[in-house]
């Protein structure tokens, strides 16, 4: 029966891995360092381990020759053992097959510097399992030569580990001579350096460049107008995007892009992949806690209640997540430019409420940018069709990326795009394609296996990234074999999963995904009472629109084939640097947008009143009068969401305006003017005057209560505060800069509304 041998190495990533543990394997075997090395002859089932835990190289083999430590020679002789691989996993053999050819491309002779010996172990677990028939052929026995390798290491070259000769024949191939140290994991955490400022940083000198960047869910880009036409940035590696990942390695460094893509499959517990759809929510929101259960990484929540993560040891905060993937983007853009880039528009869904809004700008700061415009994606889009054309038209844009949906109506009226309704979901996109795709893999293995599947997060991000690869080849043929060799282990036998997807199957399992996307855009042309005939074309962006079912059924849906005058993955960056090269310039276009989620307060009983309506042109003010109804009162508060539907629940909590330092006086007598206004970025300002002294009151808009707080708060009939305040019986100027008056005594309207806001309802008390 074979030895289970778990051999953890002290590399945090694959490439690392590849990088220099090369010159100690070959295709036929694998030199391990060990104080405690095997008999000749034994059978092992091994795991090479990266220092997360994350298994690499998985395989049978035999040992056929032992080497012992001796110090005293020179250079000192480390101990090990050369194991001949009899079988090997698909994607081991195929990273095996990796280190071999980068190792003949350098040229590098067989052979490893390693360090002065040093006590390391070996996790050795007794298995059951037989031993296969050898799936490779018996290599050439040779003796090994002490060469030194070219493979880079951090510190000064140590004395050269010269073997001894070999036993049992010889050693299974030259280049499985020498040792390689084997490291412990440290238990301490690991100390993170994200290498971002603690706050924003004011920008001393503004950049002449101004550059547009889609910060998108899975991807994203930049891109720049140069001799007018614009165009995006490739990235370090030469691809259109830059993944919008986050990582962390062994050694507490930060990677993101590419490189972090790198350790999805290896080490998905420190590696942070559709955050977007997170930022500036409470972590206390079912929305949160329904995405806790679907990734790896752990969610936590920050300091003000808002959700984070936490990445070697440390609580990283999504706006930090966020700014770490602009940094990068700013960084691909001062490489190809030549020059300092610090200014830039920002794409973000049309369907972010107004914290999520403000997060992104606060993110754009922390990366040292100075943010000139939020814009939302679909009005960049439909910059990307019209600019320049002179249009006069009215479309739709049909925005699914990898984690949100957006619908937007526009009217273009040559450089003047004035979005006329919209809507969307931020908890709809392609990642939810890949879910329900996993979800069918997982029914495939316990179909197979008879039992659910119990794998580690190493295994699911296999099952996710097979997933994601099949949806892709899918789009282009009609069926995708699935092939996950040693998934996980079935009563400690290595198990597998191989499956066949067709198209058509796939497409019974989105279907509905793909429904409720035209479910938002008929809501989205009612709420302005049009039809599919009035809309001009339809423009479809994101890269989950490539899908052939997507443009089924928006063909059958609007009557119209979809345009493909502009580019899913590059549209939006391309209208994010069309408007930031129009800034400052008298030909500059003209964007009226809306608000795309209503504004209200929380009511006692659980209930929201609307304070400014959704599709509301901005920029937009709304003010309204209070007066305080206890002696002495200096202080109240309104809890603020943002949503649709009648109760709180249907709502995303925005914060808790806290109101302090009212003068002391009678109650009525302290009168309080309170006005929201949004601007034309969808960022919200909320302001208080006491009109008795015309002076402002600090105001302050708080996340930490949470939404849970908040929402049962509201549901035992109010705030803390609730009775705190009434309406106010004397003008105060309107949203239109007109004079409205309160209705304290009226039993409708305003009057009404903010006594059931304010007032203790007699079933509470």
């Amino acid at each position: 029966m074979p030895v289970g041998l778990a051999v953890r190495l002290s590399y945090g990533s694959v490439d690392e891995f590849v990088d220099r543990f090369a010159v100690n394997i070959s295709r036929g075997g694998v030199f391990i360092r060990s104080r405690d090395p095997r008999p000749v002859g034994t059978r092992v089932a091994f795991e090479l381990r990266l220092a997360g835990g994350e298994a690499v190289v998985r395989g049978q083999g035999v040992v056929r020759w032992i080497q012992e430590e001796d110090l005293a020679v020179h250079p000192p002789r480390a101990p090990g053992m050369g194991v001949q691989f009899t079988e090997l996993d698909e994607p081991s053999r195929a990273l095996v097959e990796r280190m071999v050819t980068l190792r003949e491309r350098r040229g590098v002779a067989p052979g490893v510097v390693a360090p002065a010996p040093v006590a390391a172990r070996l996790d050795a677990t007794p298995v059951s399992t037989r031993a296969p028939a050898p799936a490779f052929p018996e290599p050439p026995l040779v003796t090994p030569p002490p060469v030194v390798s070219t493979a880079p290491r951090a510190a000064p070259a140590p004395p050269l580990l010269t073997p001894t000769p070999p036993r049992q024949g010889g050693a299974i191939q030259a280049d499985l001579s020498l040792p390689h140290r084997i490291e412990q994991l440290s238990a301490g955490p690991l100390r993170l350096d994200t290498g971002l400022p603690s706050g924003p940083v004011p920008i001393a000198r503004p950049s002449r460049l101004v550059i547009g960047i889609d910060l998108g869910t899975s991807n994203s880009c930049a891109a720049i107008v140069k001799d007018g036409r614009p165009y995006v940035i490739p990235s370090r590696e030469g691809y259109s995007t830059v993944p919008s990942i986050v990582a962390v390695n062994a050694r507490g460094k930060v990677v993101v892009g590419h490189n972090a893509r790198g350790q999805l499959l290896t080490s998905p517990k420190q590696t942070v992949y559709g955050a977007k759809r997170l930022v500036g929510r409470a972590y206390d929101s079912a929305a949160v806690q329904e995405f806790r259960q679907r990734f790896p990484y752990e969610i936590v929540a920050d300091e003000d209640g808002l959700a984070a993560v936490r990445l070697a040891g440390e609580t990283l905060t999504l706006e930090q997540v966020s700014a770490l993937v602009l940094r990068e983007v700013k960084g691909v853009a001062q490489n190809h430019v030549g020059e300092e880039v610090n200014r830039a528009v920002v794409t973000v869904p049309a369907y972010y409420n107004e914290r999520q809004r403000a997060a992104i700008r606060h993110a754009g700061a922390l990366a040292g940018l100075q943010v000139e415009r939020i814009l939302n994606e679909p009005t960049a889009a439909a910059l990307a069709y019209a600019y320049g054309r002179h249009l006069n038209q009215r479309v739709l844009v049909y925005d699914l990326g990898g984690g949100t949906f957006d619908a937007s109506v526009l009217e273009l009226n040559d450089n003047v795009y004035e979005v006329v309704s919209t809507g969307g979901d931020t908890f709809l996109g392609g990642v939810d394609f890949d879910n329900r795709i996993v979800d069918r893999l997982l029914e495939a293995w316990q179909a197979v296996h008879g039992a659910p599947f119990e794998g580690d997060k190493v295994a699911l991000s296999r099952l996710v990234d097979a997933a994601e690869r099949a949806k892709c080849a899918l789009s282009q043929r009609a069926e995708f074999p699935i092939q996950l060799p040693f998934l996980a282990l079935r009563d400690g036998q290595p198990a597998s999963l191989e499956i066949t997807l067709s198209r058509d199957e796939i497409v019974r399992l989105v279907e509905p995904l793909v429904d409720r996307t035209l479910d938002v855009c008929r809501e989205v042309l009612l709420a302005k009472g049009l039809h599919t005939k009035d809309i001009d074309e339809v423009l479809l962006v994101g890269g989950q629109s490539r899908m052939p079912l997507v443009h089924e059924k928006v063909l059958a849906f609007f009557g119209r084939a979809p345009s493909h005058a502009v580019h899913p993955d590059e549209a939006v960056a391309v209208g994010a640097a069309l408007l930031a090269h129009s800034l400052g310039s008298s030909e500059g276009v003209v964007l009226i947008d809306v608000l795309p989620m209503s504004i209200g307060i929380g009511l006692p009983g659980g209930r929201v009143k609307t304070i400014i309506e959704r599709n509301t042109p901005l920029p937009a003010r709304k003010q309204y009068g209070l007066t305080t109804t206890r002696d002495g009162q200096t202080s109240f508060e309104l809890v603020i969401l943002q949503g649709e539907g009648p109760l709180a629940r249907d709502w995303e909590y925005l914060g808790t305006l806290k109101l302090e330092g009212l003068p002391h006086g009678p109650r009525g007598m302290v009168k309080i003017a309170v006005s929201f206004e949004l601007g034309a970025e969808c960022l919200l300002t909320v302001t208080a005057r006491e009109l008795n002294t015309n002076r402002k009151v600090q105001t302050v808009m708080s996340a930490k209560e949470g939404h849970a707080a908040a929402r049962r708060k509201l549901e035992q009939g109010g705030g803390a505060d609730a009775d705190d305040a009434r309406t106010v019986s004397f003008a105060v100027p309107g949203a239109n800069g007109h004079l409205r008056n309160g209705a304290a005594a009226a039993p409708r309207g305003l009057g009404a509304l903010l006594r059931r806001l304010f007032g203790r309802r007699p079933e509470a008390r």
